[in-house]
């Protein structure tokens, strides 16, 4: 790693984002009218709902049949019982329980609240029979896929090596408020390990090890904002660590080693 300049900029221009929609295309053409250019070295940084939205993951609460199971966690969280059931069915297991609180292991492995499962900047959908159905949106079925295929498809559209990225905005058992996590990765270091390496007096370090791609996913997330900024793609020039294969997977604590659960 070399000290380095690091810039982050917001792409404008991009469009409410539908299921099928082409992100390299829609990528690729807001930076060309943002007068940029990939180069080799850059991180392209996502936004989950985009990708989930463009993948379809979208999903209607009417017509969801609760199970015992959601309406009893309902009873407890005072929540919508259907929405508790569509968060069991993206979970492994429930962590913590209590009003207005469902905090769970996610399939993908993550620990988070609600599954990932949101409605902000959803929108709603008009049924037929003209009663507005409540939207909810998914996580990616497998981030670390959606940033190979959006990262292989700008590779080929570009020549340039670059890595992608998709954070999301979780909250942290010790420390308020929420923070950009990195949800998938392709090409782009999600740990970096420093141990062995010199510090100032020439001691190595013997324990440190950086969350390098939560860094970034948190870095992006203030440049795209928490609410109605309309800023779901950022692009990073200058990341300080060389560009490699890694997975998201690096930054999940095992549970061997994890003295709270």
């Amino acid at each position: 790693m070399a000290a380095a300049c690091m810039q982050l900029i917001a792409l404008e221009g991009i469009p409410l984002i539908n299921a099928g929609d082409d992100l390299t295309g829609i990528v690729l053409a807001s930076m060309k009218a943002s007068g940029l250019a990939l180069e080799s070295g850059d991180v392209l940084v996502l936004a989950q709902k985009i990708v989930s939205k463009c993948e379809g993951r979208q999903l209607s609460l009417k017509g969801i049949e609760p199970s015992v199971r959601a309406r009893q966690l309902a009873r407890l969280t005072h929540k919508d019982a259907r929405l508790v059931e569509v968060i069991l069915g993206e979970s492994t297991g429930v962590v913590r329980a209590r009003r207005e609180v469902l905090v769970v292991e996610h399939k993908l492995g993550g620990v988070l609240a609600n599954a990932g499962v949101d409605a902000s900047n959803v929108g709603v959908q008009t049924s037929t029979d003209g009663v507005a159905d409540e939207i909810v949106l998914l996580l990616p079925e497998d981030p670390d896929a959606s940033c190979a295929r959006l990262r292989g498809a700008l590779q080929a559209a570009t020549g340039k090596r670059i890595g992608v990225m998709i954070n999301d905005s979780w909250g942290r058992a010790w420390r308020m408020g929420t923070i950009g996590t990195a949800l998938g990765v392709a090409g782009v270091p999600a740990v970096e390990d420093l141990r062995g390496v010199p510090d100032l007096f020439g001691r190595a370090l013997r324990s440190t090890e950086v969350a390098v791609g939560d860094e970034l996913a948190a870095a992006a997330s203030l440049m795209m904002g928490q609410a109605g900024e309309g800023h779901p793609v950022v692009l990073v020039r200058g990341f300080p660590y060389a560009l490699r294969e890694s997975s998201a997977a690096e930054l999940l604590r095992p549970k061997s080693l994890d003295l709270f659960r």
